[in-house]
């Protein structure tokens, strides 16, 4: 075992991997049909049973996610049916999986050997605007909702969209109050600058960017800017640093978005772990995590091209000089501590709220 190795073992006993955004609900649904069976070694997606346990993930955040061009309440029937894959796998792999709600969920699946699966949603789009709808969501489980996804919503603005509301409206302000109150993370990954900083200005509870990484290394308008990043100290959020390839490296995304000639440009690992040392720096080392956004996009950069990737980004921090302790808060301690947090809200706060349904 290489000194960098041992460092993340020891990290790997103080937390577990705590992944932000993981994408094969709906990946499974274009593919599979929303089948389960054989999922335990699936090489035609990013992830499968053996490779999460190879990457030593103790705990997923399954993304819940529907096309924002799918509107009403057709959306939000779809939503249901990602829920209910997650159900279904959780039901047909009980050995390596279970569901949890709960920080002291997560505890225990890990002590019993399983990994835990935490449901968040992406995109207000799949509530409908109704906080009824909002209200059974997190009665089933979802932890966190993405307020936007790539179009702005009647109440928030996109950040891949043409502004309209400058930010939040009153209702949206409303509505950053009632999932605080319900114990259901807001989630600022895919939405505007402006959005940000309004959802920062009226959040009682910490805020969670899911799977989103620095502006100030490479300008996509999926990227958190450093203002945003520096008043995380005081709300108490994590940004949880996406591994996508048009986010972390400038070469790519300028491939990408420039008509995409030739092959594609090697995007080394090493990118990823630069993106998670800037959030250090700015917001500090209780503001990090990791959110991959596996099988949400097609590449991933080198020797991290499936959910079995995250040791080996562990181990290039532990060789940047990282701490043990350090490497356990990135790797889930962070993400853990913000859901402990607001563990008590969720679990006590059905009841209907001054918004209008």
């Amino acid at each position: 075992m290489t000194d960098a190795q041992d460092v993340v073992a020891r990290a790997l006993e103080l937390a577990p991997v705590v992944d932000g955004h993981n994408d094969w609900a709906w990946e499974c649904r274009l593919s599979r049909g929303y089948s389960t069976a054989d999922l335990r070694e699936q090489p035609a997606t990013q992830t499968d049973i053996v490779r999460l346990r190879a990457g030593r993930v103790g705990a997923q955040f399954w993304s819940v996610y529907v096309e924002d061009r799918r509107e009403g309440a057709v959306a939000v029937k779809e939503t249901l049916e990602q829920i209910d894959w997650v159900h279904r796998l959780v039901e047909a792999y009980p050995d390596d999986l279970v569901l949890a709600r709960s920080a002291a969920d997560v505890e225990a699946a890990r002590a019993s050997g399983r990994i835990a699966s935490l449901l968040g949603a992406e995109g207000a789009h799949s509530i409908d605007d109704s906080p009824a709808v909002l209200r059974m969501l997190a009665a089933l489980g979802v932890r966190y909702l993405t307020l936007t996804h790539n179009l702005d919503s009647s109440w928030a603005d996109s950040a891949t969209d043409v502004p309209l509301h400058g930010g939040l409206t009153d209702r949206g302000r409303d509505y950053i109050r009632e999932l605080n109150r319900l114990g259901v993370l807001v989630d600022l990954s895919h939405v505007a600058v402006t959005t940000m900083h309004d959802a920062l200005d009226v959040a009682t509870a910490p805020v969670l960017f899911s799977h989103s990484s620095c502006r100030a290394l490479v300008g996509h308008p999926r990227n958190v800017p450093d203002d945003v990043l520096a008043r995380l100290a005081d709300n108490g959020g994590v940004v949880m640093v996406a591994f996508v390839p048009p986010f972390v490296d400038g070469d790519y995304r300028a491939w990408f978005e420039g008509g995409q000639e030739g092959p594609p440009p090697r995007v080394p690992l090493a990118r990823v772990a630069d993106h998670i040392e800037h959030v250090r720096e700015v917001a500090g080392v209780r503001h990090v995590g990791l959110g991959s956004d596996y099988d949400g996009f097609v590449h991933m950069p080198e020797r991290m091209g499936g959910v079995d990737g995250f040791p080996p980004l562990l181990e290039e921090l532990a060789r940047r000089g990282w701490s043990a302790a350090d490497l356990a808060a990135l790797a889930g301690a962070n993400v853990l501590r913000i859901i402990r947090q607001t563990d008590a809200a969720f679990a006590g706060a059905r009841s209907p709220s001054a918004l209008v349904v």
